[in-house]
């Protein structure tokens, strides 16, 4: 069993890589982001950058998941991304992340998004390992006002 005091694992290192793909449906186009933010909905049907940051982590996390002391997670803490290419629905997209930099418990990952065509978006991405029980408790505390 992994504790926190042995993190990081010996084998995960910079240059672990990973790449995810996805394919873009209606649901992950700009009129589709929550209709909380109704300005969204007359744009044009294409993959939306809020949904290529979520896919972004999403490809991250699963990159060092198998890594991870029991009980404990990541959280995206800083994302610095470009999104220079429409994508229309019906294309895959494919995020390759790749750990660039461990620093204690912070993970800079470098990041190269393409759809069919084109480079699609490049940047960076951060996350930084919690222990999953203290954060939900510093959470609720924080939603019931005593943090």
């Amino acid at each position: 069993m992994t504790t926190e005091t042995s993190w990081p694992p010996a084998a995960l290192a910079p240059g672990l890589t990973h790449t995810a793909r996805l394919t873009v449906d209606d649901g992950l186009t700009v009129p589709a982001v929550s209709p909380a933010f109704g300005n969204f909905a007359d744009m044009p049907r294409v993959f939306a950058t809020a949904y290529l940051v979520a896919f972004v982590e999403s490809a991250c996390v699963a990159a060092i998941t198998p890594y991870l002391p029991e009980g404990h997670k990541t959280v995206g803490t800083h994302v610095d991304l470009s999104h220079v290419a429409a994508t229309p629905p019906g294309m895959t997209v494919t995020a390759e992340v790749r750990l660039v930099e461990l620093d204690g418990r912070r993970l800079r990952f470098a990041v190269t998004c393409r759809d069919e065509r084109d480079v699609i978006g490049t940047g960076h991405h951060e996350r930084h390992l919690i222990d999953t029980a203290r954060f939900e408790r510093r959470v609720a505390a924080k939603a019931a006002g005593s943090a």
